[in-house]
């Protein structure tokens, strides 16, 4: 062997070597897990569960840290300055997807600077309105809409929330325009559907259930094919014919660009059993949200479904015409 050869063998193994005692030695610390919106919203709470169930898998406690603003982008960037050794993880949905289309100098890459560990959740959204929205079945509500676009107020938790992307599918399919009304932020919008001033929302079931088991607010469609286990009475928006409408709002678990893989690799291990663990899976039920099977907890689906979401949902704003800041 000769100098370069035995030089190189010798520097692999020690990379190998080192790699072997990060993975032995990981974790020996508290980790992070950052949930880049404010404290109390459904997004909060599934991070929390989680963080809650993959420290039992991991051995160490795992801190939930909300670092909220500009769409999730200010505790997303933080995450992606991070050192990259397991100790700082991200979780979000929807908006690491969009935000490209929405800021012109996003301070960072949601593939290039990230690598996936996997999804967690799969979350519905459900088509509601205020109490005494003059239809009285799924079929009337799109005549109604259709006939009446301009006229009806459609409320969105603001510009490339998941109500807004539901809100921008809906008036698609049904081929109308609609009352924009921007909030900020799922409860407000919700309250003031509640009060009755505003008519229409499409957002996550986590918070509009609820209110429709409670009798606040009606419920005429599931936006997708199927229907919901939580309002099983509610028909799909596929069952009155309206093609297009098929959203489905999913968390993901990230870490830093260059996080080793077999660091990477623990994680992931830790979140798959997280998704098969029966408490996990009945708090999320309890929200109309699902857990993910194992298989989907993979970087690999993690990261089929971030491209799938940047093609499709990023390119929906910006046919809506939504200008970049």
């Amino acid at each position: 062997m000769n100098a370069f050869l035995r030089r190189t063998f010798v520097a692999v193994s020690l990379a190998l070597a080192g790699l072997h005692a990060v993975a032995q030695d990981f974790p020996n610390r508290t980790l992070t897990m950052m949930m880049p919106y404010a404290p109390g919203g459904p997004g909060d709470t599934i991070t929390r569960v989680f963080a809650g169930a993959m420290q039992k898998q991991l051995g160490q406690q795992i801190v939930v840290e909300n670092t909220a603003g500009a769409s999730g982008t200010i505790g997303t960037a933080k995450v992606a300055r991070s050192k990259p050794d397991g100790y700082s993880l991200l979780m979000i949905h929807v908006s690491h997807a969009t935000n490209q289309a929405m800021f012109k100098n996003l301070p960072y890459h949601p593939v290039d600077d990230f690598e996936p560990i996997g999804r967690a959740t799969s979350g519905p959204m459900v088509i509601v309105t205020r109490n005494d929205f003059p239809a009285k079945d799924l079929n009337e509500f799109v005549s109604y809409v259709k006939a009446n676009g301009p006229k009806i107020s459609l409320a969105h938790a603001g510009v490339g929330s998941a109500s807004h992307l539901c809100g921008l599918m809906m008036q698609s399919a049904l081929n109308v325009q609609m009352n924009d009304i921007p909030y900020k932020g799922t409860g407000p919008a919700l309250t003031d559907l509640m009060g009755g001033q505003v008519d229409v929302l499409c957002d996550q079931t986590s918070g509009t259930v609820p209110p429709v088991k409670a009798g606040k607010i009606k419920a005429y469609a599931a936006a997708g094919k199927s229907r919901l286990s939580g309002l099983p009475d509610v028909p799909a928006i596929s069952e009155a014919g309206v093609q297009g409408l098929d959203i489905n709002i999913s968390f993901g678990l990230y870490a830093p660009k260059g996080t080793p893989k077999p660091v990477l690799d623990q994680l992931t291990a830790a979140l798959q059993k997280s998704v098969s663990d029966p408490e996990v899976r009945q708090r999320l039920e309890a929200m109309g949200i699902s857990a993910v099977t194992p298989d989907q907890a993979r970087p690999e689906a993690l990261r089929a479904h971030l491209k799938n979401e940047m093609d499709t949902l990023g390119n929906l704003l910006i046919k809506a015409g939504v200008k970049p800041n």
